[in-house]
């Protein structure tokens, strides 16, 4: 019996289809054994089979599924007939497939012995070779063979046959029954967005059950009022006395408790049903993340051996279930951070030897679920990250000033790695260093709902952490009021709320901030990030008359800003409908909802609103400071080869460059020695100097220890990127792979 629970399901479902598959494949060959595609088709159930067999150490299957591939291999060939005789002993090892396959997932003995099945399987006249001519003989072979003296008479070996019991007989057609079935995962979507569409709408009924209460309210007043009165003039309150004494009236109020009772009773009952089969709906829709972290041992393998590193990978929490839709876009970040650690984080063997750390560094892959997250992190013990070099890489791309950076908290600092196009990287490749990979994770982070945060110790690890919500189909929001419209802020990015008044504001950097549990917090209206035209209002600087207002302070990993805000008007639960492909862009929203007034409402962004903050502080920046007058970079190109020489200077020189090219290494160093340039650009092979001495020389004289040298070569081997990376090069921009656009983003980043 299978020991792991989880494997021992998945094989019980995936050996099903292929037994299936293969019962209804072998009827159809009974019919016409020369089906090319149906022949092909068994071939590859039983091969699927057997690779499944083998993963979960069901031997016994697995060499029975490897001889109906010799069998099916021999026909496909053309050496072999199937048979009537041979389909029949596909038949009989079919059903020892299913006594195996039962004995693996219950425990129960088969009672099989593998070799007497595979004896059957592999009968001599199974693999005989078909002969030439039709296997049906004509009626003169047959009078030849009953004419020719007969030979010597001998014993036929004896074939044994399976004890197969019951067969597809009687007994195991009463033992049928369908335990699992498969659902297109389309309609499990559907499925989920209409019980998400029922949780709203038990909210809205639950606040209809509201007005029914305020209802019998004002019944049950109106009646303790009229019952005291004596009157007996004709006013219309001495009517209204009259009429309440009749029996109607009592009857109409029996009637509305009636019905108040009930719908409490409906309402109960709809929130039960709604919430069991919201999470049974949930519950079909969680995959275990293993699904996709048993894909990524080999990818480390093959990295770190063409890295020349020693990496091991350790899963930890397979089994934490998680939506498919999370499963699904989670691959490729993942992914990437791995990559990241295996690339920027683990050191060579001889260095971590150095350190006195083990020479195989050891990257964790984690998952664990918390009452309303799921959490996947990936850790390795490498070098972590180094500020300083993420300092430099920011103020290379002009990103921010050397003043901004140094205002920073370490936190801050490190979060700039998942900016696009960001790189610490001295050294790019076509595949790496050129800032693409951990902006993916962001992206796909924040598209989910969630975060994503990166906490290092330098020299000792780094630790990347995303936080995911369980469910995708319905989001809990605050809906606060902001020029007379009402928008959502998703409750889990909220930590607190206040009244905030004008004297609590005070500058820092000439941005408003306050003071939240002892920490200087940024505040900004909501209307001013969401450019809403409204009336001018005095700066959140300057003490005015203006009131208090309601302050929402959100927070998105270590970053927290407060957001200004007319009033607060309710918390719900809500269906975010996602934006359509013309909006999906549009800066600080998220979605739509429709609330129980029937009222669109948008779901902001947090995440985008940080940004948003961010480019109104930098805006406000780049208008105080001159403008700096531009320039034209010169680069010296070395390329031997005239059609790529004349190509490259027409990219660079569009590119708005100003190019000197150069022949060969030797043309390529008196160059420079008589110019000043910015970047010098080379291939290596080349005659009387190569790139790679080149770009050695070049970095052996101090004069240019700082500029940048891209190599672009055809050699493109993880060989050649090494030497590459020992000479001193920035990049490397094999020519096979060669992309202008690349090609452009790599030289601008360096420069």
């Amino acid at each position: 019996m299978i020991e792991d629970k989880e494997l021992r399901d998945l094989f019980k479902i995936e050996s099903a289809e292929h037994l299936q598959n293969l019962t209804d494949g072998l009827l159809s060959l009974e019919k016409d054994p020369k089906e090319e595609k149906v022949l092909e088709s068994v071939f590859r159930e039983a091969h699927s089979l057997k690779g499944a067999a083998r993963m979960v150490g069901v031997s016994g299957v697995e060499a029975i599924a490897h001889g109906f591939e010799d069998i099916l291999g021999a026909a496909k060939k053309g050496t072999a007939v199937l048979s009537s005789e041979v389909i029949d002993r596909l038949y009989q090892g079919l059903d020892s497939i299913k006594k195996l396959v039962n004995e693996a997932v219950t425990g129960e003995q088969a009672g099989v012995n593998v070799s007497e099945v595979l004896d059957v399987l592999s009968g001599e006249e199974v693999l005989a070779p078909s002969p030439q001519s039709s296997p049906i003989k004509g009626e003169e072979e047959k009078r030849r063979d009953e004419e020719a003296p007969s030979p010597a008479v001998e014993k036929p070996p004896v074939i044994p046959s399976l004890p197969v019991g019951e067969g597809k007989g009687e007994g195991e057609i009463k033992e049928f029954r369908i335990e699992t079935v498969r659902v297109d995962t389309k309609i499990l979507d559907m499925l989920m967005t209409q019980a998400g569409e029922l949780t709203v709408t038990k909210t809205h009924i639950a606040r209809r059950f509201s007005e029914l209460d305020e209802i019998m309210d004002k019944w049950e007043g109106l009646e303790r009022t009229l019952r005291p009165s004596t009157s007996s003039g004709r006013t219309v309150e001495s009517f209204m006395v009259s009429l309440s004494n009749r029996p109607e009236f009592g009857k109409l109020g029996a009637l509305l408790n009636q019905l108040k009772a009930g719908a409490s009773d409906d309402s109960a009952r709809l929130d039960f049903i709604s919430s069991k089969l919201e999470d049974g709906i949930r519950t079909i829709r969680l995959i275990p993340l293993s699904a996709i972290f048993n894909l990524y041992p080999r990818m480390v393998r093959d990295m770190a051996k063409g890295q020349s590193k020693e990496v091991e990978l350790v899963i930890e929490g397979g089994d934490t279930a998680a939506d498919k839709r999370i499963i699904e876009e989670m691959k490729d970040p993942i992914m990437h951070m791995i990559r990241n650690s295996i690339d920027h984080g683990i050191e060579m063997p001889a260095e971590r030897e150095r350190l006195g750390k083990p020479r195989t560094g050891k990257i964790t892959l984690k998952a664990y679920q918390t009452a309303s997250n799921i959490i996947i992190e990936v850790s390795d013990d490498g070098k972590g990250l180094n500020t300083g070099s993420i300092m430099q890489a920011a103020m290379k791309r002009k990103v921010y000033t050397a003043d901004e950076l140094a205002a920073m908290a370490p936190v801050q600092l490190q979060s700039l790695i998942f900016d696009s196009g960001f790189s610490t990287s001295t050294f790019v490749t076509d595949v790496s260093g050129r800032g693409v990979g951990l902006d993916v994770v962001r992206a796909n982070v924040e598209r989910l709902k969630g975060t994503v945060a990166v906490e290092s110790l330098p020299g000792a690890d780094c630790r990347f952490r995303v936080q995911l919500p369980v469910t995708l189909a319905t989001v809990r929001v605050l809906l606060v009021g902001v020029g007379g419209r009402p928008y959502a802020i998703p409750v889990e990015n909220i930590e607190t709320s206040r009244m905030v008044s004008p004297d609590e504001i005070f500058p820092i950097a000439g941005r408003p901030t306050v003071t939240l549990d002892g920490r200087p917090v940024s505040v900004a209206r909501l209307s001013e990030l969401l450019e809403i035209q409204l009336p001018p209002s005095p700066s959140l600087i300057k003490r005015g008359s203006e009131g208090a207002l309601p302050c929402i302070f959100i927070s998105v990993g270590e970053e927290r800003l407060g957001l200004l805000v007319d009033s607060l008007i309710d918390e719900q639960t809500v269906i975010l409908k996602p934006q359509s492909a013309i909006l999906r862009h549009v800066r600080n929203v998220s979605g739509a909802t429709i609330l129980v007034t029937g009222e669109v409402c948008m779901v902001l962004n947090p995440h985008d609103l940080m940004k948003s903050v961010r480019k109104v502080d930098t805006a406000v920046t780049e208008k105080a400071r001159p403008e700096e007058a531009a320039e034209k970079k010169s680069i010296l190109l070395v390329e031997d080869s005239i059609t790529t020489r004349t190509q490259e200077k027409r990219i660079l020189e569009g590119a708005g460059y100003e190019v000197v090219a150069a022949v060969n290494g030797v043309d390529g160093w008196a160059r420079l020695q008589s110019g000043s340039f910015d970047a010098v650009v080379t291939d290596i092979m080349m005659p009387e100097m190569d790139g790679l001495s080149l770009a050695a020389k070049i970095r052996e004289d101090k004069r240019y220890k700082e500029m940048p040298v891209i190599l672009v070569t055809t050699l493109a081997s993880d060989e050649d990127k090494k030497k590459g990376l020992e000479v001193g090069a920035n990049a490397y921009i094999p020519k096979p792979a060669f992309d202008q656009k690349i090609f452009l983003e790599t030289l601008r980043r360096l420069l």
